[in-house]
């Protein structure tokens, strides 16, 4: 295999497997952008994961090939959801955001794994018959060397979450509601002077952070894994947490760092079929993913500068 026929393999792959870290890192970027620490990535990705199978299983001969699709819409629901009350707890009642996400986490483990064993008397849900397929982009996939890393044999869960950087990037940066959101993040006392509700604004902001995690999730469970156990989602909300960090609070630096871990993730994967690579350890490169996530953070987290009022509850007329 040569070093071409490696990259054509690899990186369509570590782009697949991205997309659900894109997609969730990209949601705890405007959580934390308004000043809300959300660790609860992880619990919501499993509750959106679980919710789309479930959903996937049920509806399938009603939908058809957009079962799928409709999935998406009823794993943003039940993200948006696990967010509200993350965000109740954060926000209203200004409890700490660490353990009211970690709390977010082992409720949506405990939540899903209790409903499949009711559902389907097991410890895992049947496969899908329905999920999201590979296709070639017309005319682009035929573009030497770019077509065929890019756009040939692609998911288009690919496509929705590059979509999803730029239009948080544009919102964030772009537009009034994006200015609000970061100042609530930065200076809440300065945004409340100003007539910003800062309430309303970090309730927004973790409720998009839940539709978006909860989308990650349904993807990761829809196109990669294609069926739900306690052990499907398996430390990718960490990861999405680790790249929104690595990538400094930004939708492209998150997206980035997104990549990185799509590609270890990839690698201890399709490993096997790649010369060198597949000489390692498998027991190696099944770690590989979360031992960068520990690098990453270790040797970046003290680097990095957080909104300034991150984690810090508001109350109103006090920082």
């Amino acid at each position: 295999m040569s070093f071409l026929e490696v990259l054509y393999f690899i990186i369509p792959s570590a782009i697949f497997y991205a997309a659900p870290i894109i997609m969730t890192a990209i949601g705890g970027v405007f959580t934390e952008r308004s000043g809300v620490v959300n660790i609860g990535l992880e619990g919501i990705m499993i509750v959106g994961a679980a919710s789309s199978i479930i959903f996937n299983l049920t509806f399938v001969d009603a939908f058809g090939t957009l079962t799928p699709w409709v999935g998406l819409i009823v794993a943003m629901i039940f993200g948006i959801l696990m967010a509200l009350i993350l965000a109740i707890a954060a926000v209203s009642f200004r409890a700490d955001q660490t353990v009211s996400g970690v709390a977010i986490n082992m409720l949506g483990l405990a939540a899903t794994v209790f409903i499949v064993k009711l559902i389907y008397d097991k410890g895992q849900t049947d496969s899908i018959s329905q999920r999201f397929s590979r296709f070639d982009v017309p005319v682009l996939s035929d573009i030497p060397f770019i077509g065929p890393l890019f756009f040939e044999d692609v998911y288009a869960t690919s496509f929705l979450a590059f979509a999803v950087v730029i239009i948080a990037w544009f919102v964030l940066y772009k537009t009034p509601f994006g200015l609000r959101i970061r100042a609530v993040g930065e200076h809440p006392m300065a945004a409340d002077t100003m007539g910003i509700n800062v309430a309303k604004t970090r309730y927004i902001a973790v409720l998009i952070s839940g539709a978006l995690g909860g989308i990650g999730g349904a993807i990761f469970a829809q196109a990669i894994a294609g069926n739900f156990s306690a052990s499907t989602i398996s430390g990718q909300g960490f990861m999405a947490l680790a790249a929104m960090i690595f990538g400094k609070w930004h939708p492209l630096g998150a997206m980035g760092a997104a990549l990185f871990f799509g590609l270890a993730q990839s690698l201890s994967v399709v490993g096997n079929a790649i010369p060198y690579v597949k000489d390692i350890p498998p027991v190696i490169l099944a770690i590989l993913p979360y031992a960068l996530t520990i690098i990453a953070l270790a040797g970046f987290i003290g680097k990095a500068n957080a909104p300034k009022a991150s984690g810090v509850p508001y109350i109103k007329g006090k920082r």
